[in-house]
């Protein structure tokens, strides 16, 4: 090959040489990160502990905090960025023992200014090597839920243990009498009451369970108030005429309510026993209805005792008797007026008091109307808001 040749060759190999590593570097040098659109991973954590429900605080190897989330100073974890003592000292507990420690970090005295947590506990393990890492869960909820069971429950034993104590000193009474007819028949009597307080007792403690959410409740269909009111009345009839009280009610409306028809004659009769057995012999009640703001009201108005201001909210709780021995002489529960708030909540709707000592009371029952209720004309009561017909 002639020196042209050659030349002209390693020409040809350099180029080939330039293009091949034009290419090489091409597809192997380091490319720039390009920015992702929108929130990185680091921006959704961030984010997430901001927003958590629960109180979030890290802290460094010192106790110092270096991060916290605003839920954090609302439980009172951080204070001017300052972690509470206890947590604090729980933090140490896990840089010893590298476990996880759980500490009750409810407050130690009552705050003034808003609701405050009344139990907050906290889990405090480590996140990575140097910082410890708070995780606090409010749980005055179950706090409050488990201190009404357990009130429930002690209501419960003491208004069951009454009936049933006095059912066996009964009992025992009528042995001692046994050759006495008369006296055997008062204690047979007096035994029947107890009987009959003890089955309302435990069926009302059955309904009120099931209002509660321990049963699944009916699906709700059209009822018309007219029946409603109607069945009430027979219920209540007897009570009524055995203390000389005459129930007087308004026309029929046509009312229609998306309902349970059982739960609202229920909680329909609890108001006209409440009525009748807190009112004088022959003094009158009346039940009325109205619609008002696509709601059903039912008003049951008496002349009785009345109920102070102080007692109107505490009446629906359960077990509680504005008059305890007229309650007891007349065989009530104390879980009447529960079972009708409750009633009233599961149709969305509520019950209303208006009452003055000494002149007498109106319960309403206000329950949404059906949603293909017509306007009829308005049947007034009034009664209720500002308590006229008593």
């Amino acid at each position: 090959m002639t020196t042209t040749g050659y030349l002209a060759v390693s020409i040809g190999l350099a180029l080939i040489g330039v293009i091949a590593a034009f290419f090489v570097g091409r597809f192997t040098a380091p490319r720039h990160p390009r920015k992702p659109d929108g929130l990185t991973v680091g921006d959704l954590i961030q984010r997430i502990v901001q927003d958590s429900h629960d109180g979030i605080v890290v802290l460094n190897t010192f106790g110092d905090v270096v991060l916290h989330n605003p839920r954090a100073e609302e439980l009172g974890v951080v204070r001017n960025n300052r972690i509470d003592d206890r947590a604090r000292k729980a933090a140490e507990a896990v840089r010893n023992s590298n476990e996880v420690v759980y500490v009750d970090l409810s407050p130690l005295e009552t705050q003034r200014g808003g609701r405050q947590p009344e139990a907050v506990h906290a889990e405090v393990r480590q996140l990575i090597e140097d910082f410890i890492v708070v995780d606090a869960t409010d749980e005055s909820e179950a706090v409050r839920l488990e201190k009404t069971r357990r009130d429930f429950v002690a209501n419960v034993s003491h208004e069951l243990k009454t009936p049933v104590g006095a059912l066996a000193l009964l009992a025992e009474a009528v042995l001692d009498a046994s050759d006495d007819q008369e006296e055997v028949r008062r204690f047979s009597a007096k035994i029947m009451q107890e009987a009959t307080r003890l089955g309302t007792l435990v069926t009302e403690l059955i309904a009120l369970s099931r209002l509660q959410g321990a049963e699944k409740l009916p699906e709700l269909s059209d009822t018309e108030i007219d029946v409603v009111i109607n069945e009430a009345l027979s219920r209540a009839k007897l009570a009524a005429e055995s203390v000389n009280i005459t129930i007087t009610t308004d026309e029929p409306s046509g009312f229609v309510v998306p309902g349970d028809r059982s739960l609202l004659v229920t909680a329909l009769t609890n108001l006209l026993d409440n009525a009748v057995a807190y009112s004088p012999p022959g003094s009158p009640v009346s039940v009325s209805r109205r619609l008002v703001d696509g709601h059903v009201e039912i008003a049951v108005t008496d002349r009785g005792i009345g109920i102070a201001e102080d007692q109107q909210q505490r009446v629906f709780e359960r077990f509680y008797r504005v008059d305890k021995a007229r309650s007891r002489a007349t065989g009530g529960t104390g879980l009447g007026l529960a079972i009708v708030k409750h009633v009233a909540a599961n149709h969305g709707g509520e019950v209303k008091l208006w009452s003055l000592p000494g002149t007498g009371s109106t319960f309403t029952l206000r329950i949404p109307a059906a949603a293909t209720e017509p306007n009829p004309t308005l049947v007034p009561t009034g009664a209720g808001d500002t308590g006229g017909e008593l």
